[in-house]
């Protein structure tokens, strides 16, 4: 008896603590169960989900096993780290399954149960020799781009069970795999936009349940993609010198239950054809005639005895690099809400949102029927269908029906667009057969922001359909007219408010590596990347703001995600580019070269007594030549090399006095009286410190004066958080709301679903200016968003990853209430707050495994209440009730 009630308490303990506490969310490398992991020590991560209050891990435990051998077992580890552990077992193998788990111990000395279900990634090729296949390509030699799209096939015979089956694809130019007539993962536009002739990205698949005994057939579907499109507005193909033709280079590694491997590879006894893809590019759409479909070409009851054998070309793998971020996926379908004749005869659908991907259209017409459907982001003032501002790119789907029910929708392009205009077709159309399909890279939304003022809520939501129109691969500037180039100022002064939004930290981590790769010797950086001007602009590169991506980037990611390695990777190019601004300077003093500057700012036409808002670019330039010199300091000081932290550090300081000699004048104002100049000045510490006030004060001035916003690309993202910083965030919302040009929300008065490129993309009577450079879709001032979050809700780190958290909310704007979130390393941490007339009441979740400081507004510490109990607060300061915490969830309560 005593026996079973030993038992019984034991297990009473156990389940306690596993139903508060419990580790969940297992990530390798930042992926949920990744493939074509080649790193040989991983980084393993993972949550810890509790009911309880102050809830800490002490310790940890990690097992990782291949099939039932235990490559690595940690034993217990004392630690309170939960993300970015490194593998240290034994030399991982390619094509290879790993699973692990891991327990915890916590501050209450609590065990908790092994982690389940477990985690697990797979290998990709952890050599470039193991490539055994070939690079096929169609057998002309002379491949222009309105050549149809070819399809490929190889059938092959399985003869006794397999164990596993790893796929790996490649191509020059997009692709879709085949087996057995299905496609081959949920991916568009591989393999993905990269610095091609350095880095081209392969594809890594766990096919084992495709491939079947007896008769198989492996399929290609091969498109031009960005590699042999026209690109930029010079419509120039960018990479004739990495290939001139589509290609492909792929091969199905097979482990058989009896231990013997054998690899189906591209190679000379492919054959191809063309199918309905008759022409397709990025700019201009595609084609897709029904009558051309080869039905079944990619199964194995297909008669291939007419297609042509591909040709073998040679080219060198050295470039080939394993994809570590998430492919583009189709995330959602949206139906139309309305058709309608426009005043010019123009039939028109809208879905009532300006996205990006592109349209499914199922239809019956009649044999050889063409449709035409165009695209357009606006209408214009008339009510017309509106494409003057995708300049060159025709942005057009063309298809031809076979007279039976056909399914449309294009494969290797894309288009951005609320509204699309039907050419051929008489009747009234059935919106019930055709959707919006919204495709961009796969990541997780991340956090949200939403608010009492429904205006801002609608800016909210521009923000995120702005992220999500722009980051397909790249983060692109616009993705609709002829250009949809990575923009590096563009990307860097949005990175904070991605990172709210969606969990960028792999997309960015790509991005970054072919930055590097395309950085120039001397250190500059291009201004696109992958660097797309080169080859018809010159060197367009080493321009303020935009460069600093380099710096800016990196540093931003580990501060939100605490992955020292992006540090590491990118060090050397960090390093560079400040090394090119150093060299350039006389006296730490850079004043050469050509720049954007404050991209954008507030211009009035015929101005004729200086309102305009220009900034001195040299006066931009000593801004971010000092900010990214503290970046690198502060990265040498993370990665522990302590020579070049203080060698930065030191440059820095004296880029800022030279700063000040040139640029300040002796009562403390600036030659560039603008709000930028004051903005940048203050948010990069630029100022001695008992010169900020006074900056602050006429930055102040000056948003009193104009009584709107007035800077551009490079002000934009900071302004109001300097403003709240240094006691004005009632200006801050005062710019905020503001519903006129220019303002944040004068697009959402307009209508728009989306961030424009310019304060004023339409006109308040709806006229659109043709400037040549006008997007609907365009994310840069939508860096906004950093400051709802930060300041607004209150989220801070204080520590890499959000492993200390502030929690700090400036009231204002008539909001009576706001609500934020983020997901991050270590959990979700949220705040909500109500402001009524006799009350503020704050709500916040601070995850497991980190510690918070919350900063509740109140005249009185007397006046604070915790769950509905008096609390001891930690300190008053500047208005604010301040009280530490551990995990868990909270209310706090101030008495007006």
């Amino acid at each position: 008896m005593k026996k079973h009630t030993l038992t019984f308490i034991l297990l009473s303990i156990l389940f306690v603590f596993t139903a508060k506490g419990k580790v969940i969310e297992l990530k390798v490398n930042r992926f949920s169960s990744p493939s074509g992991i080649v790193d040989q020590h991983p980084m393993l991560s993972w949550k810890i989900s509790s009911t309880e209050r102050n809830v800490m891990q002490t310790a940890y435990e990690i097992e990782v096993r291949k099939g039932s051998e235990i490559v690595w077992k940690t034993g217990k580890v004392l630690s309170d780290i939960s993300i970015g552990i490194p593998y240290k077992g034994k030399t991982l193998e390619s094509g290879t399954r790993y699973t692990w788990r891991v327990r915890i111990w916590d501050n209450k000395g609590k065990k908790s149960a092994w982690s389940n279900p477990a985690g697990s990634w797979s290998t990709g090729l952890m050599s470039i020799a193991e490539w055994q296949a070939k690079w096929i390509e169609p057998e002309s030699t002379d491949r222009t781009i309105d050549k149809p799209s070819p399809v490929m096939r190889k059938p092959f015979k399985i003869n006794k069970p397999i164990a596993s089956a790893i796929a790996y694809v490649t191509s020059h130019g997009m692709n879709e795999a085949y087996l057995n007539g299905e496609k081959i993962g949920e991916y568009h536009y591989a393999p993905g936009w990269t610095s091609y002739a350095k880095r081209l990205q392969y594809y890594t698949f766990d096919v084992t349940r495709l491939v079947k005994l007896g008769d198989n057939t492996f399929g290609l579907m091969l498109g031009n993609g960005w590699m042999l499109s026209p690109m930029i507005w010079r419509y120039v193909q960018l990479y004739q010198n990495t290939a001139k033709s589509v290609g492909a280079l792929a091969q199905i590694v097979i482990t058989y239950k009896d231990g013997s491997k054998e690899v189906i590879g591209t190679d000379e006894s492919w054959k191809w054809s063309t199918a309905e893809i008759r022409e397709s590019t990025i700019y201009d759409g595609e084609t897709i005639d029904a009558n051309k479909i080869q039905k079944g070409w990619n199964n194995t009851d297909f008669d291939d005895s007419g297609w042509k054998s591909v040709r073998v070309a040679n080219y060198d793998n050295s470039n080939l690099v394993s994809c570590e971020n998430e492919p583009v996926i189709t995330h959602q379908l949206i139906k139309p809400v309305k058709q309608f004749i426009t005043p010019k005869g123009e039939k028109v659908i809208d879905f009532g949102q300006n996205l990006v991907g592109r349209e499914r259209m199922t239809i019956k017409g009649k044999k050889g029927q063409q449709i035409t459907i165009k695209h357009a982001e606006v209408l214009d003032e008339n009510g017309n269908f509106y494409t003057v501002n995708l300049r060159r790119a025709k942005a057009t789907s063309r298809y031809i029906c076979s007279g039976e029910t056909d399914t449309f929708e294009p494969r290797f392009t894309f288009y951005g667009f609320r509204y699309i205009q039907v050419e051929g077709i008489e009747e009234e159309l059935n919106l019930d057969d055709i959707v919006a399909v919204v495709t961009y890279s796969g990541m997780e939304d991340n956090g949200n922001f939403t608010c009492s003022n429904e205006a801002v809520n609608q800016l909210q939501s521009n923000i995120q359909w702005g992220l999500r129109g722009n980051f397909l691969d790249v983060p692109t500037d616009c993705p609709q007219r002829d250009e949809r180039l990575g923009w590096t100022g563009d990307a860097q002064v949005f990175f904070r408010t991605a990172t709210f939004n969606a969990r960028v930290e792999n997309f960015f981590i790509k991005w970054m590596k072919d930055l590097a790769a395309d950085q120039y010797k001397d250190g500059r950086v291009p201004d696109v990347i992958p660097d797309a001007l080169r080859l018809t602009e010159g060197e367009a590169s080493g321009r303020t703001g935009w460069a600093d991506a380099c710096t800016i980037i990196p540093w931003n990611h580990y501060t939100i995600y605490g992955d020292k390695r992006i540090l590491e990777n990118q060090y050397s190019s960090m390093k560079a580019w400040v090394d090119c601004m150093l060299r350039q300077s006389q006296d730490y003093l850079w004043t050469s070269g050509w720049h954007y500057g404050d991209w954008l700012a507030f211009i009035i036409p015929n101005d004729t007594d200086g309102r305009s808002s220009v900034t001195s670019k040299r006066l931009i330039q000593q801004c971010f030549f000092a900010h990214s010199a503290e970046i690198v300091a502060m990265s040498a000081a993370v990665l522990g090399n302590d020579a070049d932290a203080k060698k930065y550090a030191e440059i820095s300081q004296k880029v800022k006095a030279a700063f000040c000699d040139a640029y300040m004048t002796q009562k403390g104002n600036l030659i560039s009286d603008t709000q930028t100049a004051y903005t940048l000045a203050l948010h990069f510490n630029i100022l001695p410190a008992d010169i900020r006030p006074i900056a602050a004060k006429r930055l102040a001035e000056l948003v009193e004066d104009y009584g709107h916003i007035t800077t551009g690309f490079l002000g934009t993202p900071y302004i109001c958080g300097v403003l709240t910083q240094y006691g004005r965030s009632d200006l801050a919302y005062k710019l905020l709301l503001r519903k006129d040009y220019p303002g944040w929300l004068y697009p959402v008065t307009m209508g728009a679903t989306t961030i424009w490129e310019r304060w004023n993309s339409m006109m308040p009577d709806r006229t659109i200016p043709d400037n040549g450079m006008n997007s609907f879709n365009h994310y840069s001032y939508g860096a906004i968003g950093d400051w709802l979050y930060r300041d607004v809700a209150g989220i801070q780190e204080t520590s890499p990853a959000f492993k200390t958290i502030r929690i700090k909310p400036h009231l204002g704007g008539g909001f009576s209430h706001v609500s934020a979130s983020e997901n991050t390393p270590y959990g979700k941490v949220s705040c909500s707050w109500k402001d009524t007339t006799d009350y503020l009441t704050m709500n916040v979740t601070i995850p497991a495994n980190t510690t918070a400081e919350i900063y509740v507004p109140t005249q009185s510490a007397e006046k604070v209440v915790m769950d509905n109990q008096k609390i001891k607060v930690d300190a008053m300061k500047d208005g604010y009730a301040i009280i530490k915490v551990g995990s868990g969830n909270y209310q706090f309560t101030s008495k007006k």
